[in-house]
């Protein structure tokens, strides 16, 4: 086999689209070309030039002439280039990449919620407060606490407000001095970047040999000038952190608080709530866990719930319900962190969750994550014995494996890059970074039996080629439009736009 015919699997999806090239639009222009032609002008001409004068062009645009079905097949064929959940998994770990049901984007897209200016006065946004206020109480019964907020626009704008709200709640208790904040190695990079944007030193806490956070670790670093400790849990090792409830315990006897990034909500949501953990604030990433279409940078939905002497250093306003059953909102609260968000929030975001939790209910929400943990240990125990576990025990959402079983000259990233090949999105690689080569696997609840199989038969098959030809992975991808590239260049010296001189 060589090296440029790649063999694939019967089970795989790949596309005629990951091997059709096609010129660029520019490429194709031709002087005359025109995809419309328009009728003899039946008004008096007008001098645009005079009509618009500075803002005239002083050069032509240079776009090119192309005919209308070039256009058209250009930007399908974009569009086919795009990888999406609607083709194949986005097996993505600790991003939850799921499939969105296609009814939410229908009702967020209604005219009322849609087209509703953010300035519109309250009585005329009454539905839209409701249904606010509906999702609050909502996330606090998932999460076991007392209090939310709909601002945060993503999951590291909920850590940041939740690291605000737990130093003012210090600071009303004579505590202001406090700011150092525990912060686990297995845990997101957002959680120290939030830190250091609340004004607090992040101290490292090492993982025990099981790859959980340990009483004892917490027990030494907690001390007098610690705002508290922010955890995951399930952490990024795919593992419930088991000693989760006596290291609640050790931080709040030392005056601290306790938050949690809520990113891997897929794995316990109906099933353990934080608050009963000892969570004393924590955020939802909607974009991952209920149903909003996620990458790409946005738009997301990062709300936080707090227990009960926390809520009133939540941002402003806070949603009122009244007696009557009408609502307003409430910027009379002199303890608040103060205004987070322009506006309440990103609305449309709150919409789709809305609609997700009233659709699939408590039952719905228990059996997401079962079926999350399900797919997870299902692909644990087909790759186990070819690929190496990190820890070989079972997981909860996502299995995490290193590169232990490859051959020097073969690496994580070369198997990433092979499997588009094979028509899938990589995994998330080289995370969480104290493991060496991580593969995490995230398949979500989503995904059938049948479709896990394919998706293990191909990682299967890209070992055995690790084995036996690893010129093939290291050369990979061979089938996508772009063949591998410079990531070093690319992420330092980023092409944004389309410049003459790059073609």
């Amino acid at each position: 086999m060589s090296e440029s015919t790649p063999r694939l699997e019967p089970t795989t999806h790949v596309t005629a689209s990951f091997v059709h090239e096609e010129r660029l639009l520019f490429e194709q222009s031709k002087p005359g070309c025109r995809g419309i032609e328009f009728p003899p002008l039946g008004v008096p001409a007008v001098d645009a030039r005079s009509l618009l004068g500075k803002m005239f062009r002083a050069q032509l645009a240079e776009l090119p002439e192309v005919s209308e079905p070039q256009v058209v097949r250009h930007f399908v064929r974009l569009s086919q280039w795009n990888y999406s959940i609607e083709i194949g998994p986005y097996p993505l770990g600790s991003c939850t990449m799921k499939y969105n049901p296609k009814v939410n984007e229908v009702l967020a897209n209604l005219p009322g919620f849609a087209r509703q200016h953010p300035f519109m006065p309250e009585q005329w946004t009454q539905g839209s407060l409701k249904l606010m206020k509906e999702l609050e109480k909502q996330l606090c019964a998932i999460s076991g606490l007392a209090a939310c907020t709909l601002q945060p626009a993503a999951g590291a704008h909920g850590e940041f407000t939740g690291l605000m709200v737990m130093r003012k709640w210090q600071e009303s208790r004579g505590q202001g001095h406090r700011n150092k904040v525990l912060v686990p190695d297995s845990a997101h990079g957002t959680n120290p970047a939030s830190a250091a944007l609340a004004g607090c030193e992040s101290i490292e806490l090492k993982s025990n040999a099981q790859g959980l956070l340990d009483a004892d670790e917490v027990r030494r670093a907690m001390g007098g000038d610690c705002v508290g400790l922010m955890v995951t849990n399930p952490n990024t090792l795919g593992l419930f952190e088991a000693q989760i409830a006596e290291v609640c315990a050790i931080v709040h006897e030392r005056g601290g608080l306790v938050y949690m990034d809520g990113a891997n909500m897929n794995a316990i949501q109906g099933k353990v709530l934080p608050g009963a953990m000892g969570i004393d604030a924590m955020h939802f990433n909607l974009h991952k866990t209920y149903s909003t279409p996620h990458g790409g940078g946005g738009p997301g939905a990062g709300p936080i719930c707090v227990r009960a002497d926390l809520a009133p250093f939540l941002p402003v306003p806070h949603i009122v319900e009244h007696d009557d059953g009408t609502y307003s909102l409430d910027y009379d609260q002199p303890q608040s962190v103060g205004k987070m968000k322009g506006f309440f929030g990103n609305f449309l975001i709150l919409v789709r969750a809305y609609a997700y939790l009233r659709a699939i209910g408590a039952e719905g929400i228990a059996r997401n994550a079962e079926l999350a943990v399900l797919n997870a240990n299902y692909i644990m125990a087909k790759l186990r014995g070819v690929y190496s576990p990190v820890h070989d025990v079972p997981c909860m959402h996502e299995a995490v494996f290193c590169d232990k079983s490859f051959k020097d000259n073969v690496k994580t990233l070369d198997v990433c890059k092979r499997l588009m090949d094979y028509g899938y999105h990589p995994p998330t690689m080289y995370f969480p970074l104290n493991v060496s080569g991580s593969i995490m696997i995230e398949p979500t609840e989503n995904e059938p039996k049948e479709a896990l199989d394919e998706f293990i038969e191909a990682m299967l098959a890209i070992h055995a080629e690790a084995k036996s030809e690893p010129k093939t992975l290291t050369s990979s991808p061979h089938r996508t439009f772009r063949k591998r590239v410079d990531e070093t260049t690319a992420n330092r010296k980023p092409v944004l736009r389309w410049r003459r001189e790059v073609l």
